[in-house]
């Protein structure tokens, strides 16, 4: 098998999980990486309520820690059970976070540095977890929504046998804008779980977020291969254009390449050791190929309304891949194992906190207390009024 090709599918890497007289277990957490109004915390707020567990929410953008931190006053007036809840705006510099050498690597050429925070909020979602003692955690991004609640109990027992349950997105599906051109142009084009609905083991997993696109991809992987995950149930991510602004795909083109290259790697029955620049080659020549292919088909396709700005967005990614090289990959790859252990020292210096704004104060967060915000129950804001 030619490991150095791209995939439509990477499904078969997934564990069948038994679910047969399988117990539900309790969540600790909901972790929300938040950059929208806070009416899209609506459904987050209310698994936490369901499962009786805490929520975690970091803001940024139009994520407003004072409109969020209502929200959750809003809909606590109507419950007699409050949930204990922290909102968290990020500070200009987040403390307790190495300095990574897969950002240094980035950094050397200004066109692949990613200018999104949702790696950041994440890995500060991960520390402020040690640090309150969380285990089973769910990672829920604020455009997706749980309509079985029930399904988290499931996922969380599983997780005695898997480092990680992801929810199937039966959405709109979770692809890259390349991955959604080829499905739109009539190619196989499946989906995998990640970050946005995905119930964690952090006491077993070591991994972090590199701040790339398909982050969710590496943090789901170990040394040599991916981790013991598998999926269960559902989960429902809300309508976006994939085709809105052909930036969105060239900024992504990097982080597709590697992760697509790695999970093809790993397909092929390869370890991520065996990612070298020789490899890289023959994957970003494939990667050409698979990219060249979805335009032919587009421009030969029915004319329709978003045929042009499919191309476009296209042409942005195949204009990105023509500065990714075989070495710039293995050397992220590289760098990406190096950051890997300077992590796990990170997290095994965690030391517990004793409240929620001890957790806040040791990574930056600056506490805010909202006038009439419950002093059980209870509610932390931190960040800038």
């Amino acid at each position: 098998m030619n490991a150095a090709q791209h995939r439509g599918s990477h499904r078969t890497l997934l564990d069948l999980a038994e679910l047969r007289g399988l117990p539900p277990a309790r969540l600790d957490a909901i972790i929300v990486p938040s950059a929208r109004t806070a009416p899209y915390l609506r459904s987050a707020i209310e698994l936490a309520r369901t499962h009786g567990c805490a929520l975690l929410v970091l803001c940024s953008k139009r994520a407003r820690v004072n409109d969020i931190a209502r929200e959750v006053q809003a809909q606590s007036r109507h419950h007699a059970t409050p949930i204990d809840t922290i909102v968290a705006g990020l500070p200009a510099q987040a403390r307790g976070l190495p300095e990574f050498r897969t950002d240094r690597v980035l950094s050397a050429n200004r066109l692949l540095v990613r200018q999104t925070d949702t790696s950041l909020k994440r890995n500060l979602g991960v520390l402020v977890a040690q640090a309150m003692g969380w285990r089973r955690v769910l990672f829920l991004d604020d455009d997706v929504a749980i309509p079985e609640p029930a399904d988290l109990g499931l996922a969380a027992s599983l997780l005695d046998r898997y480092d990680a349950v992801g929810l199937e997105m039966c959405g709109f599906p979770d692809n890259s804008v390349v991955c959604h051109a080829n499905r739109e142009a009539g190619g196989w084009q499946e989906t995998f779980i990640g970050g946005g609905a995905l119930v964690a083991a952090l006491d077993r997993i070591d991994s972090f977020f590199p701040n790339i696109y398909n982050e969710d991809w590496f943090y789901l992987l170990g040394r040599d291969r991916l981790r013991p995950v598998t999926v269960l149930g559902r989960a429902i991510q809300r309508p976006y254009d994939p085709f809105a602004n052909p930036m969105r795909a060239r900024a992504e083109e990097l982080g597709d390449n590697l992760a697509e290259g790695i999970f093809s790697l790993l397909d092929a029955g390869g370890k991520i050791n065996d990612a070298t620049a020789r490899y890289w080659r023959g994957f970003l020549t494939a990667r050409a190929r698979f990219i060249d292919d979805i335009l032919r088909r587009t421009e030969a396709g029915p004319a329709g309304p978003d045929q042009p700005r499919i191309i476009e967005s296209l042409r942005a990614a195949a204009g990105r891949l023509k500065i990714i090289t075989p070495q710039l990959c293995a050397t992220y790859v590289e760098a990406w194992q190096t950051d890997r252990a300077v992590w796990r020292d990170v997290v095994a210096r965690q030391q517990p906190a004793g409240t929620a704004q001890e957790a806040l104060d040791r990574f930056g967060l600056v506490d805010f207390r909202l006038s009439g915000a419950p002093t059980r129950g209870a509610l932390s804001v931190a960040g800038t009024v």
